[in-house]
């Protein structure tokens, strides 16, 4: 039975977000928190190839305690078992950092639960927007990886390869590869489920597992936490609102507003520039 792992990040709600005008950082007190959008599709994903192949579906995430509450609804949704890997320790964190720990416990999650065949993460998470951990696990994991995934076309378990769809700038790419592999999702590779009133029950009972730095005898503490972090934010800044000027051309026909316009073009004198005139 295939082993898939989805990586999940609970992020603040992006409909609630505000800035603090005194020093241009995030206010996140009071602010909803959400399981990543990304990461959801990243999921559906691997609960329906779970839903027609049969599978193992474990979710991580690393974050503090109340992180929980975003396992949770991804085993509302029909993932098996979930890891919170949480500690002061690794507070902080950037991509790089992160992609460390996150890649020590798929290690983990391997010898609990056996060998992992899938990796998927959202393309990117709403409060970093960087898209960068997805090809660092991949990267540290020495496993194959296909970002940017719009479909998965097949998961072929007796050949252990799956064959997707790569959305690129300048068309679609097929791309087959053997597992294991790690995928980056878009929104556009599916539609979430909703959660059953079975898991809903069972995610009210469900506890998930939690790991600490204890929990990980070799991990360099060098690499985790602020220490393992050289990216360095050094300034913020609120995008100043643009003004828009705006004319009411009187009309009461189609044919009235069209002559209106043309007139208005024409004494503007961008015709000429345009060198329509």
């Amino acid at each position: 039975m295939l082993h898939i792992v989805v990586c999940v990040k609970q992020v603040p709600d992006s409909r609630e977000i505000r800035i603090d005008p005194k020093d241009n950082t995030l206010i996140r007190q009071g602010v909803p928190s959400i399981v990543n959008f990304y990461d959801l599709h990243g999921l559906e994903e691997a609960l329906r190839i779970k839903d027609e192949l049969g599978a193992r579906v474990t979710v991580v995430t690393m974050g503090p305690p109340p992180a929980e509450k975003g396992l949770k609804e991804c085993i509302s949704l029909g993932a098996d078992e979930a890891v919170l890997v949480t500690d002061r320790g690794f507070a902080g964190a950037d991509t790089l950092a992160t992609s460390y720990v996150v890649a020590k416990t798929i290690r983990k999650v391997e010898e609990t639960w056996g060998p992992v065949d899938l990796i998927f993460c959202g393309k990117q998470t709403l409060d970093g927007d960087t898209g960068q951990v997805g090809p660092g696990v991949a990267c540290r994991l020495d496993t194959e990886q296909l970002t940017y995934v719009s479909k998965v076309v097949e998961v072929d378990e007796p050949s252990r390869t799956i064959t997707v769809h790569r959305h690129l700038e300048d068309g679609v790419e097929v791309v087959q590869t053997r597992m294991p592999a790690l995928i980056t999702a878009l929104k556009e590779l599916n539609k979430v489920r909703r959660a059953t009133l079975p898991g809903m029950l069972r995610a009210a009972r469900y506890k998930p597992v939690v790991w600490t730095t204890a929990d990980f005898p070799d991990i360099e503490r060098s690499k985790i936490g602020l220490k393992g972090s050289p990216t360095i934010v050094s300034k913020t800044w609120v995008p100043e609102a643009r003004k828009a000027n705006t004319t009411m051309l009187p009309a009461d026909t189609p044919q009235q507003a069209a002559e209106a316009l043309a007139d208005k073009l024409w004494a503007s004198g961008l015709p000429e520039r345009l060198g329509w005139a």
